[in-house]
């Protein structure tokens, strides 16, 4: 299984056959190494329902037939422009032909903002949890410090967690590096930062306050191997 990270938010899973794109925000994304028209995944995970996260998805979906999974009323709203969604919801997990996926809460919003000047919602945020070829993958989305991530850690011992440390819309470096003593994973990965200004961060001062797992700071591009 090859896991990589692609800016912002933004991670390709590559396992059994199968392409993962988690939150596929590639046109607008500075940051990123992808191009969407190159990328054709199988499988669309979105954690909610903000610009920054649903980005290309539609267009991606369309041109490969790819699987979203989604809260349900995201889900839904992506059915209406002809996505095939597969609906989830905060709590639930289900097995498919990649792996369990597991969805948990967050603390964010999610609408989507239109160039009409309104916000449609898009249900409640969540994290991930990825069960595949034996590894546990805990992708937080975008969420604020909250202490059931201990429960979170206890319940499913994760080798791989990516947490947002952007701070101003997320949690910043001193609260996700509290939420990996919470989670206590075997490696950390800082997300979703550096992207806009508001969330100017240095990820090696993050990975420096990490005590009892390793922390990596990955470039756009770079792979984990499992």
């Amino acid at each position: 299984m090859k896991v990589s990270y692609h800016g912002h938010s933004v991670v390709k899973i590559e396992t059994n056959g199968k392409t993962i794109l988690i939150d596929p925000f590639i046109n607008g994304n500075e940051l990123t190494d992808l191009k969407a028209e190159d990328e054709k995944p199988d499988v669309i995970i979105l954690t909610h329902g903000h610009n920054d996260h649903v980005g290309d998805t539609v267009e991606l979906a369309k041109k490969n037939d790819s699987l979203v999974i989604a809260n349900h009323e995201l889900a839904t709203y992506l059915s209406w422009q002809l996505v095939k969604t597969h609906p989830m919801h905060i709590g639930g997990a289900y097995e498919f032909d990649f792996g369990k996926v597991k969805f948990t809460q967050a603390f964010h919003g999610s609408g989507l903002i239109t160039d009409g000047n309104e916000i449609i919602y898009m249900g409640m945020p969540a994290g991930l949890l990825l069960f595949i070829e034996g590894k546990t993958i805990y992708h937080a989305g975008d969420t604020g410090l909250f202490s059931d991530m201990k429960l979170i850690g206890e319940r499913h011992p994760i080798d791989l967690a990516f947490l947002p440390i952007g701070d101003n819309f997320t949690m910043g470096p001193e609260d996700a590096a509290e939420a990996a003593r919470f989670l206590k994973p075997k490696k950390v990965v800082p997300i979703h930062y550096n992207t806009f200004p508001p969330i100017k961060q240095d990820p090696h001062k993050f990975v420096e306050m990490l005590d009892g797992c390793e922390g990596q700071v990955m470039s756009a591009g770079d792979v984990i191997e499992y």
